[in-house]
């Protein structure tokens, strides 16, 4: 019985080869029989608890996904507790950074009228005054009001900042709305094209696109200009709000590893000499 089990399989030719990785490295191993690159990378920082998180990466050229390798993502990064309270607090911080009140109300000397004085202070048997335009008249001024040109500017710590972009990265890739492609190459500058992949792959009503620079390809460029729901973006103005308002996040191969060494460079280095330059006297 043993013996024809054995034949069996040997008619089977079963070859078992190790799964593909796909990294970013200098290091480059080409497998036999595919057209994979599979590279090793050496973290300047490696994880010590955790493994590292592997994504799929994906094309662009066409409508139907292709899975072209897979690449590692540090565990550091992509792979942080989540921390409600943390992204909160950035996109509270983000939203009051901008926001100038343009309320205004008048005091009691920017209010027209009341130059005389109402009626004698003495004599009549009524309370004194001087004006009727006092805080305690109808259509006089107002006491500790609104005043237009108030800022509502504060400075969230430098830490919170980078640890409110690491939990939003980490909950994209746990709700798998985080995708890693190759590049942001399109055969056509049509949106109609672009409409149909995102639809075709389930990325949702609105998409992010973050690349490693501010100089995106041509076509990609024009096929955005009538698409108000997808939005492209350089590495250095990634933000906390920008992902939460989107429901899908597209990062090319070099935006994930510009992202990965900036904050793990962040989380292993001393800033406090840095920072002490931009302190703010919030008192």
């Amino acid at each position: 019985m043993t013996s024809v089990l054995i034949s069996a399989i040997k008619r089977l030719h079963i070859s078992i080869t190790p799964p593909l990785r796909l990294y970013s490295s200098n290091v480059t191993v080409t497998p036999a029989n595919t057209n994979l690159t599979i590279t090793r990378k050496e973290w300047a920082f490696q994880p010590q608890y955790t493994k590292p998180r592997e994504v799929w990466i994906e094309n662009l050229d066409t409508v139907e996904e292709q899975k072209l390798g897979l690449f590692e993502l540090h565990p550091s990064v992509y792979a942080a507790s989540p921390r409600i309270d943390i992204m909160h607090q950035n996109v509270i911080w983000q939203r009051k950074v901008r926001w100038v009140s343009w309320a205004h109300t008048k005091t009691r000397a920017e209010v027209r009228g009341g130059g005389r004085k109402p009626w004698p202070q003495k004599g009549l048997g009524r309370a004194r005054h001087g004006s009727i335009r006092s805080p305690l008249f109808r259509g006089g001024g107002v006491v500790h009001g609104p005043r237009s040109g108030k800022s509502h500017f504060f400075m969230l710590p430098f830490y919170t900042r980078i640890l409110g972009l690491t939990t939003t990265i980490s909950a994209k890739l746990a709700q798998d709305d985080l995708h890693v492609v190759k590049d942001l190459e399109l055969p056509t500058d049509e949106p109609g094209y672009l409409e149909e992949l995102i639809e075709k792959r389930n990325w949702g009503p609105s998409v992010l696109i973050v690349d490693d620079t501010d100089y995106a390809p041509r076509n990609i460029t024009a096929a955005l200009d009538n698409l108000p729901h997808v939005n492209i973006m350089p590495v250095y103005g990634l933000n906390v709000y920008s992902m939460l308002k989107h429901d899908t996040l597209v990062l090319t191969i070099a935006a994930a590893e510009k992202i990965e060494e900036r904050i793990l460079r962040l989380l292993h280095s001393d800033t406090r000499q840095q920072q002490r330059a931009f302190q703010l006297d919030q008192v």
